[in-house]
C-alpha cells in the first residue's frame, strides 16, 4: 500500500524496493518468507532490490549495522535519491526509531500512508484488488489458526477487536502476491504450518 500511494504521487520516483533478509535461512526476517517468493514479488514490481542482510537472533546493534550498510549501497548505486520510505501506519515509538535510524545519513523518511484509519486501509486493500495470505501469527495476540488464511472480508469479520485490521501491532504478518503494482500476479502452492519458539506460527509458501 505504502508502493502503491508512493506510485501515484507525482512529485516522487521510486527507484529501488529495501527489506531485510535472514542469511542462513534465506528468507524474509520475521515474515519468514522464502527469496524464491520475494525474488518473484521483486520481478512483477520491476524494481531493484537492496538487501538488510542480517543473522539469526542479531542483535540490534547488528540491524542497524546492516540498515546503514544498505544505505550506503543506495547511496552508491542512486546518489540523487533522497528519502526512504516507510509503510508504518501509527506507531509512533516506531516511527521515532525510523528517524533515529536515518539521522545524519543524509536520506530523509517518508511515511506514504501514515495515519489512514487502519480498518478503512485492509478495506481498501481489498476493494483494490491486492491479494495477501497470513504468513506469520503471533499467538500471544491471535489464535494460530489464523496463520495461512487469505488476507479478506471473511478474514476482518473474524478478527478479534484487540487485532489491529493490518495487524500494525505485529499480530500477523503477510505475503502480497498481486496489487495494483504488479505486473501479474504470483502463483504459489502452501505448504506446511510450523510453530517457532513457542509463539510464532509460520505458513511456507512456495
Amino acid at each position: 500500500m505504502a508502493l502503491d500511494a508512493l506510485s501515484r504521487d507525482a512529485e516522487v520516483e521510486v527507484v529501488g524496493l529495501l527489506t531485510s533478509v535472514t542469511r542462513s535461512y534465506d528468507r524474509i526476517s520475521v515474515h519468514g518468507v522464502r527469496r524464491s517468493m520475494l525474488e518473484a514479488q521483486v520481478e512483477r514490481l520491476g524494481l531493484p532490490l537492496f538487501e538488510i542482510s542480517l543473522d539469526p537472533n542479531c542483535t540490534n546493534d547488528a540491524y542497524e549495522a546492516a540498515f546503514q550498510a544498505a544505505l550506503q549501497e543506495i547511496r552508491w548505486d542512486f546518489p540523487h535519491v533522497c528519502h526512504i520510505a516507510f509503510g508504518d501506519l501509527f506507531l509512533e515509538d516506531v516511527r521515532a526509531y525510523r528517524e533515529r535510524l536515518l539521522s545524519g545519513s543524509g536520506f530523509e523518511p517518508l511515511f506514504p500512508i501514515w495515519g489512514i484509519d487502519t480498518a478503512d486501509l485492509a478495506r481498501r486493500f481489498i476493494a483494490d484488488g491486492f491479494a495477501a495470505r497470513l504468513v506469520c501469527v503471533d499467538t500471544t495476540q491471535l489464535d494460530a489458526r489464523f496463520a495461512g488464511r487469505l488476507f479478506d472480508e471473511q478474514l476482518l469479520a473474524d478478527l478479534p477487536v484487540t487485532a489491529d485490521p493490518c495487524g500494525e501491532r505485529g499480530e500477523f504478518h503477510t505475503f502480497v502476491s498481486d496489487g495494483p503494482p504488479f505486473s501479474a500476479p504470483i502463483p504459489y502452492r502452501v505448504g506446511e504450518t510450523v510453530l517457532r519458539d513457542d509463539r510464532f506460527v509460520f505458513c511456507d509458501l512456495e
